[in-house]
């Protein structure tokens, strides 16, 4: 069997998949994607919307009958590859090939951590205490303890970090409900499966623990697909970095109270002690300013009053781990707290010192805590020898990878230029699928009222779509601003990101048919609306990366410093990148069309703006509303 027979019109595959449709570029991708694993190579796979990547690499993956690790962008597409996909394929190819999916271990409840959360009721009020029963009483049921079978618990419940473990706080097998531990129960499955479904935030942490000599999440593999790749090198800038946050002080202080209560007792000054470092964290948080964002770190460590209540922070922990080091041999939850602030301690001191050329130090505050963060300004090295894509074949596949078809920057930012490329088009006609409007008249981006303005462009045209439309913003700033001028002047159900959670507003978007949804970052990409519900995809601007976040600062220095050109080298091509994924919610089957509109006249004034233009599908592009209004007329009447 091979991948050009089970693709085939009339394949196996065919038979398990409602509507199946033989496409070439997707027997291509299959085909090139065989001949690298049965090589033992590397391969980077660009697939236009349509090419159907995943069973392009699900056929070849399972006709090698090898281990493979499969890596997508979130747990959405995680869950989908293990529930749908994958059984499909390997019903469809007549395997028996095992799967088991993984994820991080905040997604698993932790027994010993809900219990901790029991002993201490007193500290939850009504609600919350009703939800660790509920709780409580699922975790007897459940057969994986994953959270996300328990949907009564929000993703943004605090009382979610009480009944998960951390990295930092679980005990491991020194814990006594390590024989029955959702998360090394996963992990056990994951190693004894011959493919284990994951994600990128699990993979790269996986990556940083290897790399810093703390063990391993993963089982070994023969390969590995990364699906949604695109993702990658900004991931793993975050999970190469080492960060310390008030956070995980808090916590763990609020652990050694438990811990000392429980194993030990007999020392009452303890308390006081512990009581002296969250007086000095919060004097440390003072210290550090108002308000909320992201600065340099250089500019803050030298300063007296940070430099003083730094100090009396280390100074008040010191005193609190000597004790915990005597106390340590008395219990197990005594000695994990020894191990976390000795860490804490050693990541916070980091501060006090300037790093290398090789990093950034940046702080981060939000709300009463605060975040200190050391960032490689380069992580293609960590990345390149954590996976050894020379060792083991890996596959990167993903819609938008290049630049007018330039592979450089996407292959650079993760140290694999030596790895081959290849990219296969879209199937869609784009041509007579879409039509990219550009109006007439609007100012440069920075210019005073410039959201206004776009807002009074985009008016007109959610007429003529009848709403059914996605409202792309580059930042909440310009978000805020619009959505009380749609909801004002829009007679169509305006749904703004924020209001509710992300599958919510989706749901409702669909459900309504003619709704205007606004939204930022996580609606630029991941998000599937196949129909006429959605007929129109506006971008407010280019998205360009914010020129004041501290990493993006350094990185570019670090570029001008080796007389590289920042611009060209770095910020255009995350921007078509950016771009590239947003126009990606418009056209997602044969049967879709589309105006695209992108409001931002630096696409035609400014020279880059070609650079733009080659990325994207082939479209028309147009510059009046009129235009916009016939290409809309003739499809509703199948022109």
């Amino acid at each position: 069997m091979t991948p050009r027979s089970v693709l085939a019109a009339r394949g196996p595959l065919a038979k398990w998949v409602d509507g199946y449709v033989a496409r070439p570029q997707q027997l291509e991708m299959a085909e090139a994607i065989a001949a690298t694993i049965e090589a033992g190579e590397s391969l980077i796979c660009e697939a236009g919307t349509g090419t159907g990547k995943t069973l392009a690499y699900l056929v070849p993956a399972l006709l090698s009958r090898r281990k493979v690790i499969i890596s997508t962008g979130t747990r959405n597409l995680q869950d989908q590859l293990f529930e749908r996909d994958l059984p499909r394929v390997a019903k469809a190819l007549k395997l028996s090939a095992t799967a088991a999916l993984l994820k991080g271990r905040a997604n698993y409840l932790c027994l010993l951590r809900m219990h901790l959360a029991e002993q201490q009721g007193a500290e939850l009020d009504r609600s919350a205490l009703g939800l660790l029963a509920g709780i409580r009483a699922w975790g007897s049921r459940t057969v994986d303890g994953d959270l996300a079978g328990f949907p009564e618990l929000p993703e943004e419940s605090s009382l979610r970090g009480l009944v998960t473990s951390t990295a930092e706080n679980c005990l491991g097998q020194a814990c006594a409900h390590f024989d029955e531990c959702f998360v090394f129960k996963a992990r056990k499955r994951a190693q004894e499966a011959d493919v284990a479904v994951v994600n990128h935030h699990l993979f790269l942490s996986d990556l940083g623990l290897r790399g810093r000599g703390h063990g391993e999440l993963l089982p070994d593999f023969d390969v590995a697909i990364f699906d949604e790749a695109h993702q990658l090198p900004e991931l793993a800038s975050q999970f190469f970095t080492r960060s310390v946050t008030s956070h995980q002080w808090f916590d763990c202080l609020h652990d050694a109270r438990a811990a000392y209560l429980k194993e030990a007792a007999d020392l009452p000054e303890f308390l006081q002690r512990l009581d002296a470092v969250d007086t000095a964290l919060r004097g440390l948080r003072l210290a550090l300013g108002t308000g909320e964002g992201s600065r340099g770190w250089r500019e803050l460590r030298d300063a007296a009053p940070i430099k003083a209540a730094l100090d009396t922070l280390l100074s008040t922990a010191e005193a609190v781990r000597e004790v915990l080091e005597n106390f340590a041999a008395r219990g197990r939850l005594l000695d994990n707290c020894f191990r976390r602030l000795t860490e804490l301690v050693s990541l916070i001191a980091a501060f006090q010192d300037r790093p290398d050329g090789t990093s950034v130090q940046w702080l981060e505050l939000r709300g009463r805590g605060f975040l200190l963060h050391q960032t490689p300004l380069d992580v293609a090295e960590p990345f390149r020898q954590g996976l050894d894509p020379e060792v083991h074949p890996c596959i990167f596949t993903s819609a938008t990878l290049s630049v007018s078809g330039d592979f450089s920057h996407f292959a650079g930012r993760l140290g694999l230029q030596q790895v081959p490329a290849r990219s296969w088009p879209s199937p869609f006609e784009f041509r007579h699928q879409s039509l990219l409007y550009i109006p007439a008249g609007l100012p440069d981006p920075r210019a005073e009222g410039y959201t206004e303005r776009v807002i009074d462009a985009v008016l007109p045209l959610l007429a003529l779509t009848g709403g059914r439309a996605f409202l792309l913003f580059t930042s909440y700033r310009a978000l805020w601003l619009a959505a009380p001028l749609v909801r004002a002047s829009s007679a169509f159900p305006v749904l703004v990101q924020g209001d509710a959670p992300r599958t919510e507003l989706l749901e409702r978007f669909r459900g309504a048919g003619n709704a205007v949804l606004l939204g930022t970052g996580s609606f630029w990409e991941g998000v599937d609306v196949r129909g006429q519900s959605l007929s129109c995809v506006i971008i407010d601007k280019l998205p360009f990366a914010t020129p004041d976040d501290p990493v993006l600062q350094a990185r570019l220095q670090k570029l001008e410093e080796e007389g590289r050109n920042p611009f060209m080298e770095y910020q255009l091509p995350e921007a078509v990148i950016g771009l590239r994924q947003g126009i990606g919610r418009l056209i997602r089957d044969e049967q879709d069309y589309g105006v695209l509109m992108i409001c931002d006249p630096r696409l035609l004034s400014r020279p880059y703006g070609k650079v733009f233009l080659r990325s994207l599908p082939e479209m028309e592009l147009v510059r009046d509303l009129q235009r916009v209004r016939e290409f809309l007329i003739g499809h509703k009447h199948g022109k």
